[in-house]
């Protein structure tokens, strides 16, 4: 889990980007190339006490548009099939989930939350969203579906292309 810390630029552009005021955000885990906040590292307990799984949230608008798309077209559902089929990829998958719950324990312990990740592993695809997040925040090699979700978002977005709106200030 690589990350940087938040600085009052990113909790800015992270407000701009999804609406509204970001919860139990501990680190940047990846960045647009001109260094807009892409995903964060959120806390798995909020400060109003709610359990929290989704270490990774996307928050770049470019990369939630895209990710919803394949969503819309049945991505998810074929995956899902997949990891029913094919024992090495569901193996990879649910190494992905440790990986997860590995990297939310070096946040914090949440009991209400043991054993959970997100985005549907290690059975299944529930959110794109989380899985290419994960595969932003951690790397190529993680999370095998993670992966091939960015790579078929690539002409949508890709996190080498930046395509940010003006947001926050002129930095980029």
């Amino acid at each position: 889990m690589t990350s940087s810390e938040v600085s009052d630029h990113d909790r800015a552009v992270i407000t701009e980007q999804i609406g509204r005021e970001p919860r139990g955000v501990a680190a940047i885990a990846a960045r647009c190339v001109c260094g807009n906040p892409t995903v964060v590292t959120t806390l798995p307990r909020l400060d109003d006490g709610t359990p929290f799984p989704t270490v990774y949230y996307m928050t770049h608008p470019g990369a939630v548009a895209a990710a919803s798309t394949l969503e819309s077209r049945g991505v998810m559902y074929d995956m899902s099939e997949r990891i029913k089929d094919d024992l090495a990829l569901a193996r990879r998958y649910g190494e992905a989930h440790q990986a997860y719950l590995a990297d939310r324990a070096r946040l914090g312990d949440v009991p209400e939350i043991a054993g959970i990740s997100a985005g549907g592993m290690p059975d299944r695809v529930k959110c794109l969203h989380v899985l290419a997040a994960h595969s932003l925040a951690s790397g190529p090699g993680v999370n095998p579906l993670g992966d091939e979700a960015l790579a078929m978002m690539k002409e949508m977005w890709s996190p080498e292309r930046c395509v940010c709106q003006p947001l926050g200030d002129d930095r980029h």
